[in-house]
């Protein structure tokens, strides 16, 4: 068998699939990562303000 010189030519439908796929990965990150980083990034705010805040004498 030779083997085709090139890149393979994606179908319409393989294409329509790919872009299907990249449009559930997009909606899985807006709604999983991006919250989890904001949460994240609340707790490191809220650590740093804890640790060098003034310590209060009682």
């Amino acid at each position: 068998m030779r083997q085709l010189k090139g890149k393979v030519k994606e179908t319409r439908k393989q294409k329509k699939e790919r872009k299907l796929d990249n449009l559930e990965t997009q909606a899985k990150i807006r709604t999983v990562v991006l919250p989890a980083l904001g949460v994240l990034a609340v707790f490191l705010v809220l650590f740093v303000y804890l640790k060098t805040r003034p310590a209060v004498l009682a």
